[in-house]
């Protein structure tokens, strides 16, 4: 990769460790008009996985324990509908008309990924 390429690079990790890392010809900017609300929602799935694992540590009632990751399952995704409905509204309008085709292919597999 050329210097310019390498500034558009960017890494995926895979659930088995493997780094994969590529670029866009065109890349496209990522303005995200929802960024609070994400912020906000990450936050209380990180504070509902931190009560899962104080409950484990205290040795609660399994039910209660499958019932919180419940909601940290809930939190995480609707926090990726909300990623997804800014990203398809806003970065992929924008790489599609800079001819960023390669970002609609990214953006399939992102989705395989997350509804698996």
């Amino acid at each position: 990769m050329d210097k310019k390429t390498n500034e558009n690079a960017h890494k995926h990790i895979l659930e088995d460790g493997t780094v994969i890392e590529h670029c866009h010809e065109h890349a496209h900017s990522h303005t995200h008009q929802n960024t609070k609300a994400v912020i906000n929602r990450l936050a209380r799935a990180i504070g509902h996985l931190e009560k899962v694992k104080r409950m484990v540590e205290n040795g609660e009632d399994c039910s209660e324990v499958l019932i919180q990751l419940s909601a940290v399952r809930s939190a995480i995704n609707n926090t990726g509908k909300i990623i997804l409905q800014d990203h398809i509204e806003h970065c992929l309008v924008d790489a599609v008309e800079s001819g960023d085709l390669e970002a609609i292919e990214d953006l399939n597999e992102a989705i395989e990924r997350f509804i698996k």
